[in-house]
């Protein structure tokens, strides 16, 4: 065992700097403390808290960044401002976009995914890059220049949450400014909306989208928008002046490392890279189909626990067993959605169903971050209609 025998830390590189990342350097530092030790490598300066990026469009707040060298220092971790081009797990080496070589013990790719286009002709909402163009588009409807929108979720699409915010959003938008003659479809191939967190919440939202006079149209896929149609499979087209989409995800084909058809890490129940000896993978890089930051975090926890325990740290390592939840902004009273996929539980409520009630739910990241907005002085709920204990403290799993 590395470190063990040695004496010295285990050597924990890890390729990206996003959510993944700084959750498995923070459960590292509580895990295995001076057992090992971990360089970030990442050519960001900034960490950038995405899922807030739906509100900018709207004027409804700003979303909140924050310098990476500074919170990779206070994880405890060492940060290395470049790329990582290729691996090379024989010799136990990553090579950077500038050649250099970094040696590791293990190796932690949270590199995430890349935001494809999956509707030409759509404006492709891939996050804060996309704000300006979906602003000026909210310009032109105010304006009365646009009077049909369409919000697509395309097929392959793993988190299809920020596009029922950006339609509910437009809405409470729109009706603010008394652009009321305004038609809002949202086009999906799910079963029922945000099918993901199972019946109790699908039939809440589908209430909700019909309160707000949003048109849902489900098991529909939609595959392209040209002179004011957007394409429809089935057979079928839908006329309206704009399309909002998301992107598909794609992984990052690592030179050195085996890749499904998309580019995306194989790995097993503790985030192993299958066929990559003490190599590990966590966040939107691995096969896992849903790719969001609160699951992120829950694999870099499994693969933080498997490598402490390789560190001589006393720590049983549980497998990676996904608890989906999810913030919904609705320009009014935010949903708090959760479910088990394992169980078939869900549930949805105005009422935070975690706390801190944060986008990304991470055990240790949410009061990480909470912290350095302030949400951590907030105490949870208390009283009737409070948060069960067991739901506030559960660990993000």
């Amino acid at each position: 065992m590395v470190g063990a025998v040695s004496g010295s830390p285990l050597r924990v590189v890890v390729a990206g700097g996003g959510v993944a990342a700084l959750e498995l350097a923070l459960a590292l530092r509580a895990l295995a403390e001076e057992r090992v030790s971990v360089e970030i490598v990442a050519p960001e300066t900034e960490f950038t808290y995405r899922p807030l990026a739906v509100v900018e469009p709207f004027r409804a707040g700003e979303m909140a960044s924050f310098p990476l060298p500074a919170l990779v220092r206070a994880t405890g971790a060492e940060l290395r401002a470049a790329t990582v081009a290729s691996v090379d797990a024989d010799r136990k080496t990553i090579v950077t976009d500038e050649g250099d070589e970094v040696s590791y013990d293990v190796l932690v790719v949270a590199l995430g995914a890349r935001p494809r286009e999956a509707v030409p002709g759509a404006l492709t909402f891939r996050g804060p890059q996309d704000g300006p163009a979906l602003a000026s588009l909210l310009g032109d409807v105010v304006d009365g220049r646009l009077r049909r929108l369409a919000f697509a979720v395309p097929a392959g699409a793993t988190w299809p949450l920020p596009l029922y915010e950006l339609a509910l959003l437009t809405e409470t938008y729109l009706a603010d400014r008394g652009t009321m003659e305004v038609e809002l479809t949202l086009v999906t191939p799910e079963e029922a909306p945000l099918a993901i967190f199972g019946h109790v919440a699908a039939e809440a939202l589908e209430e909700l989208l019909q309160t707000r006079r949003i048109e849902l149209r489900l098991r529909t896929t939609p595959f392209r928008f040209e002179h004011r149609a957007l394409q429809l499979m089935p057979a079928d087209a839908l006329d309206v002046d704009a399309v909002i989409a998301l992107p598909r995800a794609e992984g990052p084909f690592l030179s050195g490392l085996p890749s499904d058809f998309a580019g995306f890490l194989p790995t097993d129940e503790h985030g192993r890279v299958v066929g990559a000896e003490d190599v590990y993978a966590a966040g939107d890089v691995t096969h896992f189909p849903v790719k969001q930051g609160g699951i992120a975090t829950q694999q870099a926890d499994a693969v933080a626990e498997a490598i402490a325990a390789r560190a001589g740290a006393p720590v049983d390592p549980a497998p990676f067993r996904p608890v989906l939840r999810g913030l919904l902004l609705t320009g009014l009273f935010p949903r708090f959605l959760r479910a088990e996929p394992r169980t078939g539980a869900s549930a949805i409520d105005t009422e935070a169903l975690w706390w801190p009630p944060a986008k990304i739910v991470g055990r240790y990241l949410a009061p990480f971050l909470a912290e350095r907005i302030g949400v951590a002085d907030m105490p949870p709920p208390q009283g009737e209609g409070a948060v069960p204990v067991d739901v506030v403290l559960e660990p993000a799993r």
